[in-house]
This record gives structure tokens, sequence and C-alpha cells, in this order.
């Protein structure tokens, strides 16, 4: 059974940096597509970043490029967010997500397995 834990979301100020972690558990977390999600009050999910778990393939949102990166330690099977320069409008909560591949974060791309999220809340 597939498991996916978040932690590391909570209140800061703009500017400031937050990191997140999923742990993955119940499958072979090398060769999966693993994701960051997040949704705000009233707006629709979206995807944040992905990348997959057994090559160098990164995606990006265009509103996180440069200021967001993942990282992973396959040993923990543990996906990271580092989240830089966080403004408010990085407001939502956070999700993880992992499917098996192809890989990305376009719509067009449906994650199977989903954790049940970590909030982040940036004031201004």
């Amino acid at each position: 059974q597939v498991q996916l834990v978040e932690s590391g979301g909570g209140s800061v100020q703009a500017e400031e940096s937050l990191r997140l972690s999923c742990a993955a558990s119940g499958y072979t977390y090398s060769g999966y597509c693993m994701g960051w999600f997040r949704q705000a009050p009233g707006k629709e999910r979206e995807g944040v970043a992905s990348l997959y778990t057994a090559g160098s393939s990164t995606w990006y949102a265009d509103s996180v490029k440069g200021r967001f990166r993942l990282s992973q330690d396959n040993a923990k099977n543990t996906l990271y967010l580092q989240m830089n320069s966080l403004k408010p409008e990085d407001t939502a909560m956070y999700y993880c997500a992992a499917d098996a591949p192809p890989c990305g974060l376009g719509p067009g791309y449906v994650y199977k397995h989903w954790g049940q999220g970590t909030q982040v809340t940036v004031s201004s």
C-alpha cells in the first residue's frame, strides 16, 4: 500500500524559507515519478515541481522556478522541496504525489497516489 506523508509546512514571513518533506513507503521508490502540488482556497490545484526518482529529469512551474528546488534521499525514500524567497501567493496546502512513469507536471500527467498535505502560509 503506497503511503506518502508530508511534513515541514508552517507559517512564515515573505522572503523566508521552508523545506517540505515527503516520506514514501509501500512501493519501490526508485523508478517512480514524484511531485509536489498545491491548492489555495478557492483555486484549482496546480503542479509545483516533479521529478523522476531514477534519473535527473525535473519539472518546475514557472511561478516557482529559481525559488524552489527539489531534492531526494533515495536511501530514505524521501522527496524534499526547498522553498526560498517565499511569497504570500505561495500560501496553499501542499501535497506530495507519486505514480509510475511517464513523468511530468502538466495537465496530462495524472498522479495516482497522494499524501494528506501540509499547510504553508506566507504573510507579507
